[in-house]
């Protein structure tokens, strides 16, 4: 992102497209649903059911996916900001949703979505249906393995390009992400720090989830034992207000990024990572001659949920 470089005067920023991941709009959970999708195809599932917030891409990139496999999708969306308005609760991701045919269901905030999922499963399995369960973010070891997969192919481009990663930025929520890409990294001994930007939990709550779930990836890879405590890092001062709650630098990082580098971010996820590593960048926290990476992990449907947030001129 040489623009966005040269305006915050180091380092050198890059940025790894995976919201050009192809599957309505892209984004990260697609990795995911590789391996989700597959597992559900080999156990026979003929519904899929998962969960997330109103304007989940999570949701999106599942109903999309259940749509190209001809499977039907259930998706329970929880109310975590109390926002009613029309675009946020119609428009954005909940459009998408409907529009690649799920069944869309609304659950108050703080609401036990497991619970409510394994609900919805035992009531379609009375009915003779056979569903398959996606947690929250497709966030499981199977799910993590699509991170893994992209740790590898990360490096392979790095390599190819004879570029040498200082670090890696994104923004961590559900955890599968970072989870699977520090595996990935970890045991290919790529010694590349992550450090993900967090949009939700608190920094504690937050590492020890994606602790948890690089530990168990490991070992569903057969590779038991080889992520440690000190390899999950996170930063949790860019959440602002809470999960969804626009902020002043989300605002300005949106932005930025759409008039130096023609790229869409989103107001919940990238937005929040991506604001964090330009006050990184701005505090001194990455040498001016290193190469830092940004993971896009997608998302950019969700901007027409937050029209009102970016104070943008009308008709001139």
């Amino acid at each position: 992102m040489e623009r966005l470089s040269k305006h915050l005067g180091g380092p050198r920023l890059w940025i790894k497209r995976d919201d050009c991941t192809g599957l309505s709009s892209g984004g990260n959970k697609t990795r995911k649903l590789e391996f989700l999708m597959g597992d559900a195809l080999a156990q026979g599932a003929g519904t899929i059911i998962t969960q997330g917030a109103i304007q989940s891409n999570h949701a999106r990139q599942t109903a999309a996916a259940a749509a190209r496999l001809g499977l039907e999708c259930h998706l329970l969306l929880e109310d975590r900001t109390g926002n009613n308005a029309p675009d946020y609760t119609l428009n954005g991701n909940v459009l998408l949703d409907r529009l690649h045919g799920a069944s869309v269901s609304k659950r108050p905030g703080g609401a036990d979505m497991n619970a409510e999922m394994e609900a919805l499963a035992a009531d379609l399995r009375a009915k003779g249906k056979k569903p398959y369960v996606i947690p929250g973010g497709g966030s499981n070891p199977v799910g993590a393995l699509g991170y893994a997969n992209c740790a590898l192919e990360l490096v392979a481009q790095a390599n190819e390009r004879g570029l040498k990663i200082y670090h890696v930025i994104h923004a961590t929520g559900s955890a599968g992400t970072q989870a699977g890409f520090v595996t990935g990294l970890v045991a290919i001994n790529a010694n590349i720090p992550v450090l993900g930007i967090g949009v939700r939990a608190p920094k504690e709550k937050q590492e020890q989830a994606v602790f948890d779930l690089a530990v168990r990836t490991a070992e569903y890879m057969g590779a038991p034992g080889i992520v440690k405590r000190e390899h999950i890092a996170a930063n949790t001062d860019y959440v602002g207000p809470g999960y969804g709650l626009p902020t002043e630098g989300m605002a300005e990082a949106v932005k930025l990024l759409a008039r130096f580098e023609g790229i869409l971010l989103d107001p919940v996820y990238t937005g929040k990572g991506m604001a964090g590593l330009i006050d990184l960048v701005r505090k001194g926290f990455f040498p001016k001659d290193s190469d830092v990476v940004f993971l896009h992990t997608g998302g950019s449907a969700g901007l027409f949920a937050y029209p009102d947030v970016f104070d943008l001129p009308t008709y001139s």
